[in-house]
């Protein structure tokens, strides 16, 4: 199997990438010039909120749900690894909460573990055990808990191919009349596919379990995607949407949706045919946002010689998507995060590479394709940062220290009143 990057060097690779185009990439027309700002449109004011997570700890995933917003990470201790996680209330993080701890699993800053709160308030939880730590191969295990974190079911995976394989990358979605879905990467053809020299393809792949959580699916979305770039899910008005980095027969490989419609998934379009070819992933994924039929999405991809982070808004519960939006001003590393607006609009973040340094970066994103200034988050952050929002509230998580001791970072700003950009 094509094996992830390990977290310590994966920076390096990303910074690279992103400062030369990788061999055998294609170029395609840039979709959009550098974004152009009004300066007195939209600020904000982000100031740090004591963290919930402790020394060396990584991995952070922001979940939302109409309870509020759940922070997620992973900390280590020893040869011990423990998923943990913290709920936001009006005055600050809870205590954190232990889910469960292992000597074996699977550690990264791209393939994240999360904490979901289901619509009946059901908490889910997944993480990676090891399988063969030499080849990367490890499964995915669920639990869940109806107590709020006390007490947790006996883990169960969602798939059952008993392949020695990757199967991670995971994203959860509620299903309408009760129940969680979710999407995962899954690499049980290169074990099984004995045809081809090197190996099958990496699929993404669905299950869903009712509100009992008996098991009611599982199926391919898509048979031919990116090996290691992470996955996004959405809840629309018109149903569960899912994004992902496509991979085609000839290594094209740009952003792809697909939506769950009468208990099947069916293949969307591209969201935009940036054309970047390249034989390798470059483990940077898409994130998509939701309200109604409005959804918006943010990915990364590198043409014309740069990386650089995009946005683009769709109305039609992204059936068909706008004309995408440049979010970096300079050079993206990509590690997007993309939050709707009760205006319509979007709060985009990335991770952005100038002045020889990196830096978490968000700024206000209009459909039409204004933009307001770029605003600075953290410099030099570890791994992928992440934004949520719930209500007026905009949360930030990052890592900051190395890639051998991180630690998260949070903070929070009110979104201003909406002001149109001009």
């Amino acid at each position: 199997m094509r094996a992830i990057r390990p977290v310590a060097t994966l920076a390096l690779i990303l910074l690279a990438a992103c400062q030369r185009q990788p061999a055998g990439t294609q170029s395609a027309p840039a979709p959009a010039a550098a974004p152009t700002s009004a300066p007195a449109a939209w600020s904000l004011e982000i100031a740090p909120v004591p963290s919930p997570a402790g020394p060396d700890s990584l991995a952070a995933q922001f979940t939302t749900s109409s309870r509020g917003a759940i922070l997620s990470w992973l900390e280590r201790q020893g040869k011990a690894t423990t998923l943990t996680f913290a709920e936001r209330t009006p005055s600050g993080w809870t205590a954190p909460t232990k889910v469960q701890s292992g000597t074996n699993w699977f550690v990264s800053n791209a393939d994240v573990p999360s904490v979901f709160r289901a619509a009946d308030g059901t908490l889910v939880a997944n993480w990676l055990p090891e399988t063969d730590a030499t080849i990367e191969a490890y499964n995915l295990l669920l639990s869940y808990s109806r107590d709020n974190g006390k007490t947790w079911a006996r883990p169960f995976s969602p798939h059952h191919d008993k392949t020695t394989t990757q199967h991670g990358f995971a994203s959860f979605f509620d299903l309408a009349g009760g129940g969680v879905g979710l999407v995962w990467l899954d690499g049980r053809a290169q074990e099984l596919d004995t045809t081809s020299p090197e190996g099958g393809a990496m699929s993404l792949r669905s299950a869903t379990f009712d509100a009992n959580w008996k098991q009611t699916s599982e199926e391919g979305v898509d048979l031919r995607v990116c090996e290691c770039c992470p996955t996004t899910t959405t809840v629309t008005a018109d149903g569960p949407l899912a994004a992902y980095r496509d991979r085609s027969d000839t290594d094209v490989r740009d952003i792809r949706v697909a939506r769950l419609e009468n208990g099947k998934w069916v293949a969307g379009p591209l969201i935009h045919e940036d054309g970047w070819t390249l034989a390798a992933c470059p483990v940077n994924g898409p994130s998509l946002s939701a309200r109604g039929r409005d959804v918006a999405v943010a990915w990364y991809t590198a043409t014309e010689n740069q990386g650089h982070a995009y946005a683009a808004f769709s109305t039609d519960s992204g059936r068909t998507w706008g004309t995408p939006i440049r979010l970096d001003d300079a050079n993206a590393l990509g590690h997007v995060d993309v939050e709707l607006l009760e205006d319509g609009s979007a709060v985009a973040s990335w991770v952005e590479f100038a002045n020889q340094r990196t830096e978490f970066k968000v700024r206000r994103v209009e459909a039409g394709g204004a933009t307001s200034p770029a605003i600075s988050v953290a410099v030099r952050p570890v791994g992928v940062p992440r934004i949520a929002r719930v209500g007026d509230e905009l949360l930030f998580a990052w890592a900051e220290g190395n890639a051998e001791t991180p630690q998260i970072k949070t903070a929070a700003a009110r979104v201003p009143r909406a002001t149109a950009v001009r």
